[in-house]
């Protein structure tokens, strides 16, 4: 696969960085790997398995090789990553897109899509924790609030911990989360002492506005005369709280949820010290792209 070339962009109160790697067919239409918090580097297994496309990966605002503005909100809202995607698919200037956007990545997809649905062909949104949608919406969402809590409380590690044991649960939340024990950060390999900071990407930055984020159904099955939507889960996480969001948002829109081989990481080779099964999830993505 080439060697990609780093771009900046210009947005409303962030300066993005982002990559393109040309590819070796004749398809057009740049396909982009979008994560949230998770920045491209997240996507450099899944995106040499497109050689033949050319492939589009990026820092969100705040994360990585990308600033926001002096003086900008500490929190980031889907919308304003929205807004930013639109920017970089119009920067392109080759069409509509095609899109696999993960976990938070796929929230703030599905915002584009539901506000600019002529700049996406096919959205794949794997795993949006949106908790709000899933039958225990209320209780999930309190738990995202403790997680938080104990990041402001106590710092990193305390609330990576309480997250880590968020989105590895299986099945509802009970309405007790915030009480039950668990394993403290030094389990997780996270430090146990608080540097005091508060501004980390994902609890501290988009943790909030992430997965309080409700889809607008309606305006993505209007937006089905421009765009194709799919939502997906991992055949190894489809208990946890993402990819019951998944299933729920799935339901909603009246299509069948696609099921993806491993895990909420499944496309991962190894970034981040995380395993999934990338071959194995890079045909089952190109076969929901050429379906």
């Amino acid at each position: 696969m080439a060697e990609p070339t780093t771009h900046t962009l210009e947005t409303d109160g962030a300066t993005l960085r982002y990559d393109v790697r040309p590819g070796t067919g004749t398809d057009p239409r740049p396909l982009l790997l979008i994560g949230s918090p998770m920045d491209a580097t997240g996507f450099t297994t899944l995106a040499s398995h497109f050689a033949d496309r050319t492939v589009v990966t990026y820092d969100p605002r705040g994360v990585g090789r990308s600033e926001t503005a002096e003086g900008a909100p500490v929190e980031i809202l889907p919308e304003e990553h929205a807004d930013d995607l639109a920017r970089l698919i119009e920067a392109l200037d080759a069409g509509p897109a095609d899109v696999f956007a993960s976990s938070g990545g796929a929230v703030n997809s599905l915002a584009l899509v539901a506000r600019r649905s002529e700049l996406v062909h096919t959205l794949v949104a794997h795993e949006p924790p949106a908790a709000g949608i899933v039958p225990d919406g209320a209780e999930a969402l309190a738990a995202c609030e403790a997680v938080r809590a104990a990041y402001l409380e106590d710092g990193l590690g305390a609330g990576m911990a309480r997250f880590i044991a968020l989105v590895s649960h299986e099945g509802p939340i009970p309405a007790d989360w915030a009480d039950l024990p668990v394993p403290p950060p030094e389990a997780f390999g996270l430090p146990a002492g608080d540097d005091g900071r508060r501004d980390d990407p994902l609890l501290g930055r988009n943790m909030r506005g992430c997965t309080s984020y409700v889809p607008d159904t309606e305006a993505l099955k209007a937006a089905a005369a421009t765009t194709r939507i799919v939502v997906a889960a991992g055949e190894e996480s489809r208990e946890q709280l993402a990819a019951r969001a998944g299933a729920a948002l799935a339901d909603r829109l009246g299509s069948p949820l696609a099921v993806f081989p491993s895990h909420h990481g499944g496309f991962l080779g190894g970034e981040f010290g995380q395993q999934g099964a990338p071959e194995e999830f890079a045909k089952a993505l190109r076969a929901v792209l050429e379906g």
